[in-house]
């Protein structure tokens, strides 16, 4: 997801989380359900302990109404890896209409935005257990905020980063927890529906069609993308026969075509540089909503059809946060966070790859970048926390981790730890790590680990001060840089 500052009056989501609730069956037990969490730093109750899904499918159905809910079921198949008398899911935002585990019924209640389910007997470690839940799946944000589908001008589309996946569909809603995802959406006549992965099946019956889409890979649950509406899905071949597969408007295909056609260059620019696409298939979704933000949904990543029609946007501009966003199909989906706290893996390296794209396709200066990121680092940190270490949300601002201290802020580290190490041992770190942690999950001590190893010297403590200081480092290379952050702005 970009820091995209516009040039016209601002767009946020206002991002507080919905406090709605999910109908209840009420559980008789010794003590009441209690919502649970990972223990991530930022999201607390994000995520649940005791399990570990190895996949999900999501069958949903469209009535052709984007303010009205669909109805839908959830199946999850799990490895217990604790002994559970109770397993915890992330939801909100839905009505629960019955609940299974293993074919029987089990007990249900609300607690929080998490459903607490009871099944007839607890369950062992090491059991491999089928959940599914039959629910509703309601695209209105009502007063408590918005996220999780996005309604556009002909349908849906998904914008789950970072904690709102749980308000579409049952899961355990945190990046850790990876797993397999199988999507079938049925719609009406008219209607197209895509999602993350390759499709493996379309189903017509009377005036309604089934389409059935599967990863080849995991994902994690704030990276799905359903798109639904009436569109035009076009394709083309991209590098060593990639299948890329855009989905657009049906009424602005023509009009977008130039801005579509660019994506096998950009994905063979990027594997020239760390190697090659980790997925199956890569497309862009342009949807006509307004949003604030574009998104690196896994396989199939998410722009407004405003950033290619705006001339209020330059050429340069859009063509960098197209790489960006395709960038993260590296940094972030193939290698996803071990929790929150590590959004500057992400966001840095995305927005690094945006910058060097620029500085080669549009005479935009790297150097020029990062010496003008120095300058604000500082603020930056005081505002936002360190890189690895960002400050938690505001109440009420889910999206508020998503400052510039993880964007170019981040980017600046990549760039110091380049001038400190070299561009060979730098470049083949990034080789190494997306390579490493391909379909897997690392954190920042994992990346620190690795660029000691490429460049053979320990470098804990030279981006102890980069990565965790209130106060950004001297710049290698560049003694001539300062920060123009205020006096005793670190900390306020």
């Amino acid at each position: 997801m970009p820091f995209t500052p516009r040039t016209h009056a601002p767009r946020r989501l206002k991002a507080a989380l919905l406090a709605s609730a999910v109908t209840v069956c009420l559980v008789a037990a010794s003590a009441p359900p209690t919502p649970l969490g990972v223990g991530d730093r930022l999201f607390p109750h994000l995520g649940n302990p005791g399990y570990d899904v190895a996949s999900y499918d999501l069958a949903l159905a469209y009535s052709g109404a984007n303010d009205k809910p669909l109805a839908a079921v959830t199946t999850i198949d799990a490895w217990m890896t604790e002994d559970l008398d109770r397993v915890n899911l992330d939801f909100a935002r839905g009505k629960v209409e019955t609940v299974e585990i293993d074919g029987e019924p089990a007990a249900y209640a609300a607690a929080g935005e998490d459903l607490v389910i009871t099944p007839g007997k607890p369950l062992s470690a090491g059991q491999r257990t089928r959940i599914v839940v039959r629910h509703s799946s309601d695209p209105m944000a009502g007063k408590g905020g918005e996220g999780g589908w996005v309604r556009t001008a002909d349908g849906l589309a998904m914008a789950n980063q970072a904690d709102a996946a749980h308000l579409v569909f049952p899961c355990n809603d945190h990046p850790s927890d990876k797993a397999m995802f199988t999507f079938r959406v049925t719609t009406p006549e008219g209607y197209t529906a895509v999602a993350n992965g390759l499709p493996s099946g379309i189903e017509r019956a009377a005036a309604a069609t089934t389409w059935t889409y599967r990863t080849h890979h995991p994902m994690a649950t704030e990276l799905a993308q359903i798109s639904i509406g009436r569109s035009t899905v076009v394709h083309r071949t991209g590098p060593r026969g990639l299948p890329i597969r855009d989905v657009v408007p049906t009424a602005q295909r023509e009009r977008l075509e130039p801005w579509l056609a660019k994506t096998p260059g950009q994905i063979a620019w990027m594997e020239r540089r760390i190697g090659p696409y980790p997925f199956e298939t890569y497309g862009v979704l342009m949807a006509d909503a307004s949003t604030g933000f574009e998104l690196e949904t896994q396989t199939l990543s998410l722009f407004e059809t405003e950033l290619f029609t705006d001339p209020a946007f330059p050429t340069w501009y859009v063509d960098s946060i197209m790489v960006h966003e395709l960038a993260h199909q590296w940094f972030g989906n193939s290698v996803t966070p071990r929790d929150w706290s590590d959004l500057w893996l992400n966001e840095g390296h995305a927005t690094w790859y945006e910058a060097l794209y620029a500085d080669e396709k549009a005479d935009r200066p790297l150097e020029a970048r990062m010496k003008a990121a120095y300058r604000a680092s500082d603020r930056w940190r005081a505002a936002g926390g360190p890189p690895a270490e960002p400050k938690a949300s505001e109440a009420g601002n889910r999206l508020g981790i998503f400052r510039p201290n993880v964007y170019d802020g981040a980017a600046l580290v990549l760039y110091a730890l380049r001038q400190e190490i070299g561009r060979p041992a730098f470049e083949r770190l990034e080789r190494v790590w997306v390579t490493r942690h391909k379909d897997a999950t690392a954190g920042t001590a994992d990346f620190v680990r690795l660029a000691g190893k490429i460049s053979g010297r320990d470098l804990t403590g030279f981006l102890q001060g980069w990565l965790y200081g209130e106060k950004t480092p001297p710049m290698p290379g560049h003694p001539d840089w300062t920060s123009d952050a205020p006096a005793g702005a670190a900390g306020k």
